[in-house]
């Protein structure tokens, strides 16, 4: 079996993959900066502290596990995070991917690179893997230019893009309909868009399609994501039904009357043909998605 290292193991997406790879029989070595977070006792699994942005660090964690697979999910992923604070977003999201493709380049690592839709305009929503980029926000803007890296990469590679994930957390790591659930359990009104249009994704099976990736040694761009379209309102809404929370404490908004400081594409959602083809991706509806999430 093949060698993983995985980048942002310690992270929501992170976690699942390496639950995955190692009910897979792959040896992995998740890495993450800090502690180990994961509770994984497997003997194909090892942690090792990693900051991606330290160059060094990076090389030394290359040289002592050769790795075959390379997965990088780690990033600074909060739109208005990288707005605020551009050089460091530039600094983990698109060097840090640089420093990570020149080791992985020494032992011709398959590289897997997870990106996401806001890569896109939002102009026209369920796009296509060779659809136009044209980012809208500085977070957008850094994972493209990662893309490209990842595309000049002279041994294998592949980027996952996916849209809007959610799942059951694990170690407090909240996505839309884990923050909606604890809002509305305490009581809290909510203003939730209603005017941006996504396809939500079910964290394992974004991490199924990592997966399959790396099973298959598959190349290019693929789109990961749900199928179902909504929009934050429609899910937030569908939560609090699910759970028998009161409804009328979302209230919908318009991007135009809430102020942030990235602006968000209107319209993504992904079309997965592609995924389905060449790596049998079978996602999950969004409601099915939603009672795994929370136990129905």
């Amino acid at each position: 079996m093949q060698s993983v290292l995985v980048t942002g193991a310690n992270g929501f997406v992170g976690y699942y993959l390496v639950q995955q790879l190692l009910q897979k029989g792959f040896t992995v070595f998740a890495t993450g900066k800090g502690d180990n977070r994961l509770p994984f006792t497997d003997p194909n699994f090892r942690y090792l502290p990693m900051d991606y942005t330290e160059e060094e660090r990076i090389a030394a964690v290359f040289s002592a596990v050769e790795p075959q697979v390379v997965v990088h999910c780690g990033a600074i992923s909060k739109p208005d995070e990288c707005e605020q604070d551009k050089e460091t977003a530039f600094r983990c999201n698109v060097t840090a991917t640089r420093q990570l493709l020149s080791a992985a380049a020494r032992y011709g690592s398959h590289f897997i690179f997870l990106s996401t839709d806001f890569v896109f305009s939002g102009e026209k929503g369920f796009y296509n893997e060779g659809d136009e980029r044209g980012p809208v926000n500085y977070y957008g803007e850094t994972k493209r230019l990662a893309e490209d890296e990842v595309m000049n990469y002279p041994a294998r590679w592949a980027i996952a893009r996916t849209v809007l994930v959610y799942g059951k957390t694990f170690s407090g790591r909240e996505n839309i309909v884990t923050n909606a659930a604890r809002s509305l359990q305490q009581g809290k009104a909510m203003k939730i868009f209603n005017d941006q249009v996504r396809t939500p994704t079910y964290v394992e099976d974004l991490a199924w399609g990592l997966v399959a990736i790396i099973e298959k040694g598959a190349t290019g761009i693929f789109h990961l994501s749900g199928e179902d379209v909504r929009t934050p309102y429609d899910i937030v809404i569908e939560t609090a039904r699910l759970l028998g929370y009161d409804s009328s404490l979302v209230i919908p908004v318009r991007a135009e009357e809430f102020a942030q400081p990235a602006r968000r594409p209107a319209k993504t959602g992904f079309a997965i043909a592609k995924a389905k083809k060449e790596l049998g991706f079978r996602p999950i509806s969004f409601s099915e998605g939603l009672k795994r999430t929370f136990g129905r």
